[in-house]
């Protein structure tokens, strides 16, 4: 097992050095970081949702440089401290070896970074699979840019109503606490630029976020510059009407690159992670042709500049304007060019000549890129056969969209009880071997961790997520402490199967299939000599109403006679409630409605805590499942009767639950081990933890996307 190096003086007094780690968030995946800005202020820690600068700006210098002055915990600081300078300094990265061809940084365009719970930069999966890119983007040494909005009201914050209703509030994100720096001018003041939006000219500012050896900038229309319309248009994820969205996404897209200018920063490649960024590709066309550029040369040049993902399955999910609110909003953008209004349309439109389209931003991202992909290989077949129109002289297998499936940081992702038992185990270097497939075959051939002690992490991780659940239920209700004891103390049991569903309550997920029959799951989940329970938590969108039943489906069953303790619901989902639920299932189920989930990452959070997957083979799992390393929910087709889908699912859900699932759990041998079910354990984390690491995903897309000749699929 490798060791860490012993702390050593640096001429920097500790305090500061302490301080500037808290302004990046490399801290958020590593556990002992984590542990120093905890015990600084347990009740600050807590009431900012882990936030390592609101704990600092509670903590005077006075107090830091006596704390400082215990041995003991100084020792901790220095080692996390240098740890953190020793991963800023080390040039022996991947990316070195293997990205020499990158001829500068990348530039990744999102609407969304989930980072981390105390930045409310997302609303769900495509935000944290941003924020995940970013960590491992820093961890293989890319040179890597991502370019966000700074929404001030955030996503919106859950809560669940007397009848089970979901309600939403927006409180403001305050800079001064959260680990953002304005970005000013050489000479002093902040950074401005601007985008014409109708017009009007909109000012933004810019704030830089440090993740490792990554950088964020997120794009700021609060300005008293702006009219008091523009300035509320980046308050919130995705809220608003159709002219805020139209609105952010040139602000993303079109400021995203006039920021870039203005840092005298000129990527390699832009990366748009899905269509919301796509306006990016007309500010890149507009700087060829007001340069006299020919219209043909132009266009080639922003294409062999410029990559895009898609991730989303259906057609009504990607954004659509209408040529009115398209004229409105950037037809004097357009005018600086000299060509014609018409011209920029027909790129967002299936058939350019047809007026009555609307212009949407997946087309213009796959017209306007050198390389697209899905997210899954299954999402790569429904993407080529949803955009086939755009290439009609093709088959729908030679459609030029690839794929590259989805993946997770997993540092960032175990907890600190899991980051404590492999360092013991695989060393502390494991977190630098995500990709080596022979690396994690130890995990089945070298004894390393006996079958007691998998079942002794079984037990610690799930015991940790009892009591959160108890916790939260507390809050959520507002009880007193000895009141709560009463109602909550006993929710759960450390002992029982636990299984978890938490994500986004789109109704495609559907949260609550596994009670489609409840005379059929009810005695499943009752038995007791084998009892089953369910944690549920997660998010509708606000204007979802039908997501939000199903949310008040879910929340009304908690109270069921028969399953009140064993089925609950936590309200307000944000990454802080994923890293408990995920460490402690022991079953992460997963059954939307085939194929409309595009990749999914959730059920890939579970593998390092030795939690296993049950789901519809959709998504990553249908690549993943290999009969030995968790469940399938059916097979591998899609009935085109959704009522008759629904109705399979449910039956084959019902089936593997009662007759593989819950017996293998309790199936112990002398010595109260379930030696079947930690084998599978074995076989999910030496088959799965390599294969889907963000590691992975992003030395894919460094090999097959980012650099120029790399051979990928391109698109004409």
């Amino acid at each position: 097992m490798s060791k860490r190096q012993e702390p050593s003086d640096s001429p920097e007094p500790l305090s500061l050095r302490l301080r500037i780690l808290a302004y990046n968030l490399w801290w958020t995946w590593n556990p002992e970081a984590q542990a120093v800005f905890r015990e600084l202020s347990p009740l600050v820690w807590h009431r900012s949702n882990h936030n390592a600068v609101a704990v600092l700006r509670e903590v005077s210098e006075a107090e830091l440089q006596s704390r400082l002055r215990d041995p003991d915990f100084r020792k901790r600081v220095k080692i996390a401290v240098e740890e953190f300078e020793a991963y800023l300094r080390n040039k022996r990265t991947w990316a070195v070896k293997h990205a020499k061809k990158l001829k500068g940084p990348v530039a990744y365009l999102s609407a969304e970074f989930g980072i981390h719970e105390s930045i409310r930069l997302y609303s769900g999966g495509l935000g944290v699979l941003s924020g995940d890119h970013t960590k491992s983007a820093s961890d293989l040494g890319i040179p890597f840019i991502g370019i966000g909005l700074f929404y001030r009201q955030g996503y919106f914050v859950q809560r669940i109503d007397a009848a089970g209703w979901q309600e939403e509030s927006y409180p403001r994100q305050d800079p001064e606490n959260l680990p953002l720096e304005l970005v000013t001018l050489p000479e002093g003041g902040r950074l401005l630029n601007s985008v014409e939006i109708g017009h009007s000219i909109v000012y933004f500012q810019t704030w830089r976020l440090n993740v490792g050896r990554a950088v964020i900038y997120l794009l700021d229309t609060e300005l008293p510059e702006n009219d008091q319309h523009f300035q509320g248009l980046t308050a919130t994820v995705y809220g608003g009407n159709i002219d805020t969205r139209i609105g952010q996404e040139i602000v993303l897209g079109i400021g995203g690159v006039r920021m870039l200018r203005s840092l005298g920063i000129n990527p390699a490649v832009y990366h748009m992670n899905e269509g919301h960024s796509a306006f990016l590709v007309l500010e890149l066309l507009r700087e060829e042709l007001t340069k006299g550029t020919t219209i043909d040369t132009a266009v080639k040049s922003v294409r062999q500049r410029c990559v895009f993902t898609t991730h989303t399955p259906v057609p009504a999910g990607h954004d659509r304007f209408s040529a009115e609110l398209m004229g409105h909003s950037l037809g004097k953008f357009w005018s600086a060019t000299g060509r014609p209004f018409d011209e920029l349309m027909s790129w967002g439109r299936v058939n350019g000549r047809d007026q009555n389209e609307p212009f949407t931003m997946t087309v213009l991202a796959l017209r306007m890129s050198r390389g697209a992909n899905a997210v899954s290989k299954l999402h790569g077949q429904v993407s080529r056969e949803m955009w086939h129109m755009l290439y009609p002289d093709r088959s729908v297998s030679n459609v030029p969209i690839g794929e590259i499936t989805n993946g997770v940081h997993t540092p960032g992702w175990a907890n600190q009880r899991a980051h404590e038992f492999w360092n013991k185990r695989l060393g502390y270097d494991w977190t630098n071997k995500l990709m080596d497939a022979a690396f994690w075959k130890r995990i089945e051939r070298d004894g390393l961790a006996t079958d007691e002690e998998l079942w002794g992490l079984r037990y610690t991780l799930r015991r940790g997520l009892v009591e959160f659940v108890r916790r939260r239920l507390c809050e959520q209700y507002g009880r007193g402490a000895e009141e709560a004891m009463g109602s909550f103390g006993s929710m759960l049991s450390p002992d029982a199967l636990t299984i978890c569903f938490a994500r986004r309550f789109a109704t495609y997920k559907r949260a609550p299939l596994i009670f489609r029959h409840l005379e059929q799951i009810i005695p499943v989940l009752t038995n007791p000599d084998r009892p089953v329970q369910i944690v549920f938590s997660g998010k509708a969108h606000p204007r979802d109403t039908e997501g939000k039943k199903f949310i008040q489906t879910i929340v009304e069953l908690t109270h069921h006679p028969q399953l009140h303790g064993r089925v609950v619901f936590l309200q307000n989902y944000d990454m802080n409630v994923a890293r408990h639920l995920v460490s402690g299932a022991d079953v992460w189920l997963n059954t939307p409605r085939r194929p409309l989930e595009a990749s999914g990452t959730s059920g890939m959070k579970v593998l390092i805590h030795g939690g296993l997957n049950l789901s519809i083979l959709d998504g990553w799992w249908r690549e993943g499942y290999n009969g030995r390393n968790g469940w399938a929910i059916g097979d591998d087709e899609t009935p085109a009767d959704v009522e008759a889908q629904d109705e399979a699912d449910f039956q084959n859900l019902l089936k593997v639950l009662s007759t593989q699932v819950v017996p293998e759990f309790y199936e112990r041998d002398d010595h109260g081990i379930p030696r079947s079910w930690i084998r599978r354990i074995r076989n999910s984390m030496r088959t799965l933890i390599p294969a889907f690491s963000t590691d992975r995903m992003v030395a894919e897309y460094v090999s097959r996307y980012y650099v120029p000749s790399s051979g990928v699929r391109v698109l004409t």
